[in-house]
């Protein structure tokens, strides 16, 4: 019998992560959950997933700002399922940086967070993903484009991710294919950006309405277990918000 694919998630435990997390279980991958806080959150998600399904979730934590979690991680989950078929770089950092305050720790956070761990989670994975012929999929955003305005440090890192991202496809091809999803207003922020905002976004989309972490979550699906003949792209989901930025 074929063993189902396997899927790292990086913060995976709540909000999109979760959804993400979710989608992937129910389409028959079995899902590493990666926190650094939100280990009750990480734990009772592996739970319920584990409950439906034996041996199907496990977790993993760990500061991405760290220089041996990348290889940590994936060798944990090569650990306990012998095999890596998806990476999902998801875990961000977010918060304003307005010119003129910004420091340089503010600047190492945004970057580790958002272009550095992704492309040395990507390079410990490497390996195991070519055996696989798997994928990784990138969360950016639609300001790696054009700029968030007072997110100077933060658009400009999502948008090495979204050049990482087509490095890779490079890089790593054949044998492991590489894109991104871009979101647009899914979730507001935990902080960073106030909520009176919200109107205002929604009045920019052309949907007119905000978008839900599961249309997230099935584009990244779609993206690791069915784009077969796709690589270095970057899929919005947006509600067409692009056109108005």
């Amino acid at each position: 019998m074929n063993k189902p694919p396997v899927v790292l998630v990086t913060g995976g435990a709540r909000r999109v992560g979760a959804a993400i997390v979710r989608r992937l279980h129910v389409a028959g991958c079995d899902v590493a959950i990666h926190y650094r806080d939100s280990a009750d959150e990480a734990t009772a998600l592996a739970r319920a997933l584990n409950e439906a399904r034996a041996d199907s979730a496990m977790t993993c934590s760990g500061s991405l700002s760290d220089d041996a979690t990348p290889a940590q991680l994936i060798d944990t989950v090569l650990d306990r399922y012998g095999r890596l078929d998806g990476l999902v770089n998801n875990a961000s950092a977010f918060y304003p940086t307005p010119v003129g305050q910004t420091t340089p720790a503010q600047w190492d956070d945004l970057f580790a967070a958002n272009a550095r761990a992704p492309f040395f989670l990507a390079q410990a994975a490497a390996p195991a993903l070519r055996d696989a012929r798997g994928a990784i999929v990138n969360i950016v955003d639609i300001y790696a484009e054009r700029p968030l305005a007072g997110h100077p440090v933060y658009s400009m890192a999502k948008a090495a991710l979204a050049m990482l991202t087509q490095a890779l496809a490079k890089e790593l091809a054949p044998e492991v294919r590489v894109n991104a999803v871009a979101p647009g207003a899914i979730l507001w922020p935990t902080s960073g950006k106030p909520e009176e905002a919200a109107e205002a976004l929604i009045a920019k989309t052309p949907l007119g309405r905000k978008g839900e972490p599961e249309d997230v979550a099935e584009a990244v699906r779609w993206l690791l277990l069915d784009a077969h003949y796709t690589t270095g792209q970057v899929v919005r989901v947006d509600g067409g918000r692009a056109l108005a930025i």
